[in-house]
């Protein structure tokens, strides 16, 4: 049975929904996307982006990004997530996307259970929020879709890891060819499965 997402949090409220995308990769960005929705905006697709396929998430992508008040994605880099953490590379790209927002909204709802404060404006913490909200759904499918599209950019360059396919996530594959090819620049080293800690 189809997901019947809600249109919003709070009622007559300018609400932008956050989530990211790539945060359990070995390699690569996390992608995270803030989205303000019309209020009226439905379309049958939308829901959790994991819970899409490829073809439906590609789309909704330009509907989302045509009909949307406002949208922003931001990537924070393998190197910055080493220096800063996983979980606090996710928080500071849903604050840069929301920073790229043409309106202000008066809520943020985040998917998940962690997030601090960003400039002044309340926020909403939903676990499973992308299966919840639609703004937090169309957020999902944006950074989805634009991390899936810069890994297989990425591809091209570095062919022996599969990211075409894996888009970074320890796939056997992945984790195989990292063994017989080492690292690269896009590899989050803070990550727990290379040296003595590989884990196969």
């Amino acid at each position: 049975m189809k997901n019947i997402l809600a249109k919003h949090f709070r009622e007559n409220t300018v609400e932008a929904g956050c989530d990211e995308a790539g945060r359990g990769c070995l390699a690569g960005p996390v992608y995270a996307a803030a989205v303000i929705l019309p209020e009226d905006f439905t379309h049958p697709l939308l829901n959790d982006s994991k819970q899409m396929s490829r073809k439906n998430r590609d789309i909704l992508r330009p509907i989302i990004e045509s009909e949307a008040i406002a949208w922003g994605v931001c990537a924070v880099q393998a190197e910055e997530i080493d220096r800063i953490n996983i979980l606090n590379a996710s928080i500071t790209g849903m604050h840069r996307a929301l920073g790229m927002l043409s309106v202000t909204p008066e809520l943020v709802l985040v998917d998940g259970n962690r997030f601090k404060p960003y400039g002044g404006i309340p926020h909403v913490c939903i676990v499973k929020g992308d299966s919840k909200y639609a703004s937090i759904a169309a957020a999902s499918v944006l950074a989805k879709c634009h991390r899936d599209e810069f890994m297989e950019r990425l591809s091209a360059e570095f062919p022996q890891y599969g990211w075409d396919r894996n888009k970074g996530y320890p796939t056997k594959e992945h984790k195989k060819a990292i063994q017989e090819h080492g690292i690269t620049p896009y590899h989050r080293l803070s990550f727990t499965l290379f040296g003595e800690n590989l884990l196969f």
